[in-house]
C-alpha cells in the first residue's frame, strides 16, 4: 500500500470513530431533542466539521468524487443540527439563559460557516468533483452542483478585494434586517381614543384604560372625575381586530393610519437594505437583487416572475372591481347615503359585516366544533387515511422539553416503523415566537445501507393557553393555519433523501409552499371535517350546511384577497428590481402599484412597507406564495378532490412528491405527480398553470380571454 493509501486508510478509520463519538455525545442521532449546554454544540460541531473538511480534501487525492461529496454533504448535517436547535430555542425557550446561549451558539456557528464558505481548497475540490460526478445518483449530482453554487453565491470566486466587500455587505444586510425587526417590536405605535364609550366591550381585551384631566367633570360633591379613554397599541394583530370589528369610522381611520405609518425609522432602514442588496447583486454579476434571488428558483428570472404576476393581475381585475362595487353599495345602504365611498380602513369591517349578513355566520358557533383536541385528532386522521401511519405520544426525557405543555409524537408506519418525530408547542406564552411556524430540527438522511437518520420537526403555534386541549376552541382561520403548517411538517417527516441537504422543506423557494397550500384544502373539505370536527359539548358532527356557509363566506371576496397578494408580490419585485426605483422612494412605489393593480386608494403619509417583514425573509421571493397557490390548486383538482382521504391519493403524494424533498428537479416532480399541463415554460423559467385556480375562483371567462390573447 502506498504512503497516501495508508494515510487515507488511517483517516477513514479515524473518521468512523469520530462520527460515532460525536453522534453519541451530542445526541444528534437519537430521536430526542435535548437542550444540552448550548455553548458546547458550536465547539463540537466546529471540531467535527473541520475534521470532515480535512478528510474530504485528503479523500480527494484518491477518490475525488464519491468520498468528497459524502464528506462535504455531511458538513451541513452537523451544522444544521446546531443552527436549527439554536433557532428553535431562541424562539420558544422561556429561560433567558438558554436564549442567550442559543444566540451565542448561532453567532459562533455562523462565524464558522463563513470560514467554510471562504475555504478555497474545499471550493476547488468541489469544482473538481463536479466535473467527475456523472456516474453518481441524480441526488448526489444535484448535491455537488448546489455545493459549488452555494460557494459562489457567497462570492468565493471573486477577487479578495471584492470578496471582502461582499462579506461586509452580508454583515450589513444582516444588521439592517435585525434592526428592522427590532423597530417593529419597539415601536408598534398607539392611538388614544376618547371617550371610552367609543370602544365596544367586545374589544376591551385589546386596549388599556387611560385618563385625561383636560376634560374633568365637577360633580355636586366637588369630586373631580377625569375622563376615561382607551389606548390602542397598533401592532398588526390589534390593528386587524379593530379594523374588522370596530363600528366607529373615525377610530378605524386613526388605527389604520397609525398602524401603517410605524415604525417610521424603518423607511430609512428599508432604503439602506435595498441599496445594500442591490450592490451585493451587482458584485455577483446580476442587474438586480431580484435577479440574484430568483436565479436558483423554478422561475429563474425576474422577467418570468413579472410576466406571471401581470397575467394574474389582469385575470382578477374585472371581478375585483365587481367585489369593490358590491362592498361600496353595501356600505351606502348600511348608512343610507348615496355618496359613501369606500376607504382603506373600511375594507375589513364591511367585508365582515357583509359575510355575516349573507351567511348568518357566528364565529363562536363555528369555533364550538374545533376544539384543539379535535383538531389534533384531525391531523391524526390525515396521516392514517392518506399514509396508513399513526401518531403515538412519546414520554419526554428529562431536559428534552422547553415547556411542560409541549407534546412529542412519533409518526409510525406498521411496516416501516417510525418515520420521524414531531413536537407540538401549541399554546401562547410570554416571550414566545408570536405566530405559527414549522421548525425543522433535524433533517432526514441516509447513514448507511440499513440505517436512516429520522427527521425531527416542531410545529409551533400560539393558541390560547389552557390545561386541557378540549377547552381551547379555534377560529376556522386558525384551523386552516394549523393545517398549513402541518403540510410543511409532513414534507419533512415523510422525506427520504440520501442527504439532509435536500430533506423536506430544504427546496427552492418557489416550491417550498406547495405542500402547505395543498393541505389548507383539507381544512375546508366537508368529507375531512366531518371525521374530526365535533361539537365540544354534544359531540355532534359539524353540519354540512355550516361548512357550506363557511366556504361561501370565504369565497365572497376571494378575488380581492388574491389581488392583494399579487400587489404585495409586485411591490416586493419592484423594490428589489433594477435601481433606481421607478417611482422614487419606497412609499411612492407602493402608492403607484396600488393604484395600478388594486381598486383601493393609497392613504397619504402611510408607509405600509415599514413593517412588511416578508421583504426581509422573502426578498424578491414573495411571489412564491402565488406560485404555490396555483400548483396546489392543480394538484388538489387532478389528484385529491375526487377522494381526498384515500390511500391511493396518499401513496401518490408521498412517493411522487413529499418523499423526494429537494433531491429531484421540482418541475419533474410536479409533472410526475399530475401529468403534463401543471406548468409551462417561459423565457427559460417555469410558470404554473392557473386554470385550476381560475376554475376554483370562478374566473374561467377571464382565463379564456387571457389564453386567447396569449
Amino acid at each position: 500500500m502506498t504512503m497516501v493509501g495508508k494515510l487515507l486508510s488511517r483517516t477513514l478509520n479515524l473518521f468512523r470513530e469520530r462520527r460515532r463519538s460525536f453522534s453519541s455525545s451530542s445526541g444528534l442521532r437519537n430521536s430526542s431533542l435535548t437542550f444540552p449546554p448550548l455553548h458546547q454544540l458550536p465547539m463540537s460541531c466546529e471540531q467535527w466539521t473541520r475534521f470532515l473538511t480535512q478528510y474530504a480534501l485528503l479523500a480527494c487525492l484518491i477518490f475525488p468524487c464519491t468520498l468528497l461529496i459524502d464528506a462535504s454533504l455531511r458538513v451541513p448535517d452537523q451544522v444544521c443540527c446546531v443552527v436549527d436547535s439554536a433557532e428553535l430555542c431562541r424562539h420558544t425557550h422561556p429561560n433567558r439563559e438558554f436564549l442567550q446561549e442559543a444566540n451565542k451558539a448561532s453567532f459562533r456557528i455562523n462565524e464558522y460557516l463563513h470560514y467554510l464558505n471562504t475555504n478555497h481548497d474545499l471550493y476547488n475540490a468541489v469544482k473538481k468533483a463536479e466535473q467527475e460526478c456523472h456516474m453518481l445518483s441524480e441526488e448526489a449530482q444535484r448535491g455537488v452542483r448546489n455545493l459549488r453554487a452555494d460557494f459562489e453565491r457567497g462570492g468565493i470566486h471573486l477577487s479578495s478585494e471584492k470578496l471582502h466587500r461582499v462579506n461586509s455587505l452580508n454583515i450589513e444586510i444582516s444588521q439592517l434586517s435585525r434592526q428592522y425587526n427590532e423597530n417593529i417590536v419597539m415601536d408598534p405605535g398607539n392611538v388614544d381614543i376618547y371617550p371610552s364609550s367609543r370602544i365596544p366591550k367586545s374589544l376591551h381585551y385589546l386596549v388599556k384604560p387611560i385618563y385625561r384631566s383636560g376634560s374633568s367633570i365637577v360633580t355636586g360633591s366637588n369630586t373631580v372625575l377625569k375622563e376615561k379613554g382607551y389606548q390602542i397599541t397598533t401592532d398588526p394583530q390589534t390593528v386587524a381586530a379593530i379594523l374588522q370589528h370596530s363600528s366607529d369610522d373615525e377610530v378605524r381611520k386613526m388605527v389604520y393610519t397609525q398602524g401603517n405609518s410605524v415604525p417610521h425609522a424603518n423607511v430609512e432602514v428599508l432604503r439602506r437594505l435595498i441599496s445594500a442588496r442591490h450592490e451585493l447583486a451587482q458584485m455577483m454579476g446580476c442587474k438586480s437583487y431580484a435577479e440574484f434571488a430568483v436565479k436558483p428558483n423554478m422561475a429563474t428570472t425576474p422577467d418570468v416572475v413579472r410576466s406571471f404576476l401581470l397575467e394574474m393581475s389582469k385575470m382578477v381585475q374585472a371581478k375585483s372591481k365587481e367585489e369593490f362595487e358590491l362592498l361600496t353599495k353595501f356600505k351606502r345602504e348600511t348608512f343610507g347615503r348615496s355618496d359613501g365611498n369606500l376607504r382603506a380602513w373600511d375594507e375589513a369591517y364591511y367585508m365582515t359585516m357583509m359575510k355575516s349578513s349573507t351567511y348568518k355566520l357566528d364565529n363562536s358557533v363555528v369555533a364550538s366544533y374545533f376544539s384543539l383536541s379535535n383538531c389534533i385528532e384531525g391531523l391524526k386522521v390525515l396521516v392514517q387515511s392518506l399514509f396508513g401511519a399513526t401518531f403515538h405520544n412519546i414520554p419526554l426525557e428529562p431536559g428534552e422539553s422547553w415547556d411542560p405543555q409541549v407534546l412529542k409524537l412519533s409518526l409510525h408506519h406498521p411496516e416501516e416503523g417510525d418515520l420521524g418525530y414531531l413536537y407540538l408547542d401549541l399554546y401562547s406564552r410570554k416571550g414566545k415566537y408570536p405566530g405559527c411556524a414549522h421548525f425543522a430540527i433535524k433533517g432526514g438522511r441516509k447513514i448507511s445501507q440499513t440505517e436512516y437518520q429520522l427527521p425531527v420537526v416542531a410545529l409551533v403555534c400560539n393558541f390560547p393557553c389552557s390545561r386541557s386541549p378540549s377547552a381551547v376552541r379555534l377560529n376556522h382561520w386558525e384551523v386552516e393555519t394549523l393545517f398549513h403548517e402541518f403540510g410543511h411538517a409532513l414534507h419533512s417527516l415523510l422525506s427520504r433523501t440520501d442527504y439532509q441537504h435536500f430533506s423536506g422543506t430544504r427546496v427552492v423557494l418557489d416550491f417550498a409552499e406547495i405542500p402547505s397550500n395543498l393541505f389548507e384544502y383539507y381544512a375546508w373539505d366537508y368529507r375531512v371535517l366531518k371525521r374530526f370536527a365535533r361539537h365540544y359539548s354534544t359531540g355532534e358532527e359539524i353540519p354540512r350546511k355550516l361548512v357550506e356557509s363557511m366556504k361561501g363566506a370565504k369565497d365572497m371576496f376571494a378575488t380581492t384577497d388574491l389581488q392583494r397578494q399579487i400587489f404585495y408580490a409586485l411591490v416586493d419585485q419592484t423594490l428589489f428590481g433594477e435601481q433606481p426605483l421607478p417611482y422614487g422612494d419606497t412609499s411612492s412605489v407602493v402608492a403607484e402599484l396600488k393604484r395600478q393593480h388594486t381598486c383601493w386608494e393609497h392613504v397619504e403619509g402611510t408607509h405600509w412597507e415599514a413593517r412588511f417583514s416578508h421583504l426581509l425573509n422573502y426578498g424578491a421571493g414573495y411571489y412564491s406564495y402565488l406560485y404555490a397557490k396555483c400548483f396546489a390548486a392543480t394538484i388538489w383538482k387532478k389528484l385529491c378532490q375526487e377522494d381526498p382521504l384515500s390511500l391511493t391519493t396518499g401513496f401518490a403524494l408521498r412517493t411522487k412528491f413529499l418523499q423526494h424533498g429537494g433531491a429531484r428537479d421540482p418541475a419533474s416532480l410536479l409533472n410526475d405527480l399530475v401529468g403534463d399541463g401543471i406548468y409551462r415554460h417561459c423565457n427559460g423559467g417555469i410558470i404554473p398553470d392557473i386554470s385550476s385556480l381560475c376554475d376554483e375562483m370562478k374566473l374561467v371567462e377571464e382565463y379564456q380571454q387571457q389564453v386567447h390573447l396569449l
